[in-house]
């Protein structure tokens, strides 16, 4: 239970810590594209409201283009240009792009690449092309991004390349990703390292609180022996029953058959319990121990009926499995009401073998209802004191499947009904 508990703790742990970052550094990669994609757009709307071109203030004096001189832009009603908005003076000397203009008819009737190397006419008109084919406004396409826009009648398709910023972008995307993850590697190297102490208060607990059961049940055994000897003795002294001492002789059976569960779920949550492993037919137990709860059901009036697979085999202990078994029957018994149903299912399910125990019980609130298997757990209207019970059957039973390496849950699917399901692996 404690390595477990330490393993859920450090799983926990790194969930969380796995969580911020991603959280962080997919913020901080999410703006920073959103940031390229901006000023991309920006300087293309710049082009784009220029026919093509950065307007003449954007460069200096000297380097003015004279002839041929650049067409007028084309009008905004945002009015003139403003250094502010179109970026700073640089823009026009960094930016690398290109132009593509189609008629009406769809055909591409020029392209400029004046301000672009890195392209032949031949790639930068296939690429114009399939864009124009495609109908999109803008995106990227390799490491251009591109927009569409109307001029005089003709459609001009901008490329501005972006493959150094986009460049920056994957090698601080990438950079952060594995920083993240060797963050994440040396929280969960700490926690491997830590978390035995950070439990160990817990686990000395816990093993105080097992030891307590342990002692305190064998401990508990020799009163019980002492007061069951006196009530007989009381018993033969006098003539005929008398009610006090089968009283004391019910009550005194109670209490050793609560101390041996006690003392039986302590063993069997031991991380290391005294089972005899060996390999059995499942199908054959269960079998076996369905059928001796036939009669009982009948003496209750219970419809009981049971389905088992043959030939189903495990490693297991023979005892602790029967105990499971004839746990989920007798829980069935007792808290199904008169003339209820019980059923009990062996077949497998990929590599495990499934033994489903259903019973028909009084309302009760549907959906998961695994508290039934903390220790003495009672459903408050169903499961009450007297049926006999204490409320340890299925808190065993969890234990043994446990023990096995096996899962246990119960579900109320129709708030009419109880199924426990445990699920024990298959040889």
């Amino acid at each position: 239970m404690i390595n477990k508990l330490r393993k859920k703790f450090i799983a926990a742990a790194i969930a969380a810590v796995f969580l911020v970052l991603l959280v962080l550094i997919g913020s901080i990669n999410l703006l920073n594209y959103r940031s390229l994609v901006s000023d991309a757009d920006g300087t293309l709307q710049i082009l784009a409201e220029n026919r093509g071109s950065f307007p003449r203030q954007m460069f200096r004096e000297q380097d003015k283009p004279s002839e041929p001189q650049p067409p007028p832009a084309i009008e905004r009603n945002d009015g003139p240009f403003d250094a502010r908005r179109g970026g700073s003076g640089e823009l026009a000397y960094q930016s690398r792009y290109f132009s593509a203009w189609f008629a009406d008819d769809g055909s591409l009737s020029r392209i400029n690449l004046d301000n672009l190397a890195s392209l032949t006419e031949e790639d930068a008109a296939a690429l114009a092309e399939n864009i124009y084919a495609s109908g999109r406004e803008r995106g990227f396409s390799g490491g251009y991004r591109y927009c569409r826009a109307d001029c005089d009648g003709e459609t001009m398709l901008l490329f501005l390349n972006c493959e150094r910023e986009l460049s920056t972008f994957r090698g601080f995307l990438y950079a952060s990703v594995g920083i993240s993850l060797a963050g994440t590697l040396a929280v969960f190297l700490l926690l491997l390292l830590l978390s035995g102490r950070i439990v160990r208060p817990i686990a000395e607990s816990y093993e105080k609180q097992k030891r307590f059961i342990t002692d305190a049940g064998h401990e508990l055994k020799t009163p019980i022996t002492i007061i069951r000897a006196d009530a007989d003795v009381l018993q033969s002294e006098l003539d005929g029953e008398n009610e006090w001492i089968t009283d004391i002789r019910r009550q005194t059976n109670r209490l050793a058959e609560l101390t041996s569960d006690l003392i039986y779920l302590s063993k069997m949550e031991e991380e290391n319990a005294s089972l005899q492993m060996q390999d059995l037919s499942l199908s054959e137990l269960v079998d076996e121990t369905a059928q001796s709860f036939q009669a009982l059901a009948r003496a209750k009036g219970r419809s009981f009926s049971s389905s088992v697979v043959p030939d189903l085999r495990a490693n297991g202990d023979e005892k602790a499995l029967a105990k499971l078994v004839s746990i989920l029957l007798d829980n069935a018994m007792k808290y199904s009401p008169e003339g209820g149903n019980v059923e009990l299912k062996l077949d497998q399910a990929g590599r495990n073998a499934r033994l489903i125990v259903r019973n028909s019980t009084p309302p009760m609130e549907k959906g998961n209802a695994d508290r039934l298997f903390e220790r003495f757990a009672r459903e408050d209207r169903s499961r009450n004191s007297e049926s006999g019970g204490f409320g340890l059957g299925l808190a065993i039973a969890k234990a043994v499947t446990e023990a096995h390496r096996g899962r246990i849950r119960a579900e109320s699917e129709d708030g009419a009904s109880l199924t426990v399901t445990a699920e024990l692996p298959l040889i």
